[in-house]
């Protein structure tokens, strides 16, 4: 029986992993789980799993649940904070640590699991985007895998298999395109409600927007470069709303390798939780006469300049892909908000990363101070424009 822990057990990854668990009985063991705010979830799960450890944001939390749990007679450790996502990635019993927590917060508790020897299935894209060549290297010296649980990456990862890296001419990323690839109008006056109506995947809030915008696809084309120790320029992205095929790779030899299946999350969960094995699957099996056609279609670098941006900031590197994905984030939060356009998102991003002097840095502080300093700015930029103090 493997044993986990799931940071992030109360968005929509965690979810599915933990669903996984219920599932695939005497396969796994929860020994610890993470939640910002949903408390009442958290305690569903704590009943269900019984974990010996747990994490929520706030002191405040952690204090009422720590008395709840004392209550129902559970003995369960409770931490909060950065610090306390750092203890549950680290605890001794567990082997696999799944990161689901969504941005750079995740940067901290996934160095502590490398420096633990736990191997890594990661979910969060932000910490690899911002710092990915220190945690690369970090890892190897550990000795530690980092298994991808994003579908496209979990994809690159089975095509390439135990093929060298010379053989490998070009990775082929697909895309679902979000709601917008083939809108019409302006994309000025897009709504939060619009924005958020994914036609293919049911994902947390931030995430459906960056690929409303798909700067989730160039997040995910600086993931991949970094992953696989792939230059950029050999990341290419194909819009296929089918959504059928998760990614490919292209061989020297001409050859392209695919990876197929019905688009459903807990596939590539569940793979990077049981690595290196395979076990039973109760998703619904593929068949090819009912999907009938698959598409292909080129993205507009021009519609999307978060797509654009992101592959500009990949080949500056150093520490700006952190500041670009700082000021996403930020930005992202006011337009969930309602504060700010769709179309400012892009315009915020490229305004804070044009102004952002690169620095030639091995030092993970550094990047943290980066990103520090990219959230304070794109929050002045923002704040100016909607004319707050």
């Amino acid at each position: 029986m493997k044993k986990i822990a799931v940071l992030g057990s109360s968005g929509s990854i965690g979810i599915q992993a933990l669903d996984i668990v219920a599932k695939t009985k005497n396969q796994f063991k929860v020994c610890g789980l993470s939640v910002n705010s949903n408390i009442a979830l958290l305690k569903k799960q704590i009943k269900q799993f019984k974990p010996s450890i747990v994490s929520v944001a706030s002191k405040q939390d952690a204090e009422n649940l720590l008395l709840w749990c004392k209550n129902n007679k559970l003995k369960i450790k409770v931490v909060y904070g950065v610090e306390g996502l750092k203890q549950v990635s680290s605890i001794k019993e567990v082997d696999t640590v799944l990161f689901a927590v969504v941005g750079f917060a995740c940067l901290e508790p996934l160095l502590a699991a490398i420096d633990n020897g736990k191997t890594v299935a990661l979910a969060n894209k932000e910490a690899l985007v911002s710092a990915g060549s220190l945690i690369m290297k970090r890892a190897k010296e550990k000795n530690v895998k980092i298994l991808p649980v994003d579908s496209e990456h979990s994809a690159i990862f089975q095509c390439i298999g135990q093929e060298k890296k010379k053989f490998i001419k070009r990775i082929i990323l697909t895309a679902s395109g979000g709601p917008f690839y083939k809108y019409k109008g302006s994309l000025n006056n897009i709504t939060v409600e619009q924005a958020l109506a994914h036609p293919t995947w049911k994902m947390g809030r931030k995430i459906t927007i960056d690929s409303a915008t798909l700067m989730n696809k160039g997040l995910e084309a600086i993931e991949a470069s970094v992953l696989f120790d792939m230059p950029i320029d050999k990341i290419d992205i194909v819009i296929h709303p089918q959504s059928i095929i998760h990614s490919m790779v292209e061989f020297t030899d001409g050859c392209v390798m695919a990876q197929m299946s019905n688009p459903d999350m807990r596939l590539p969960i569940q793979y990077a939780l049981s690595y290196p094995e395979r076990i039973g699957c109760y998703i619904k099996p593929l068949n090819l006469i009912e999907v009938a056609k698959l598409e292909f279609y080129k993205p507009d670098f021009n519609k999307f300049e978060c797509l654009k941006i992101a592959y500009s900031c990949a080949k500056k590197g150093w520490t700006m892909p952190a500041v670009m994905n700082a000021a996403n984030e930020t930005a992202v939060k006011y337009f969930l908000d309602g504060k700010i356009s769709f179309c400012d998102i892009p315009k915020i991003v490229k305004q804070v990363t044009d102004n952002h002097k690169i620095i030639k840095t091995k030092n993970i502080s550094k990047y943290i101070e980066a990103d520090k300093s990219a959230r304070q700015e794109t929050l002045k930029i923002i704040k100016e424009k909607i004319g707050e103090k």
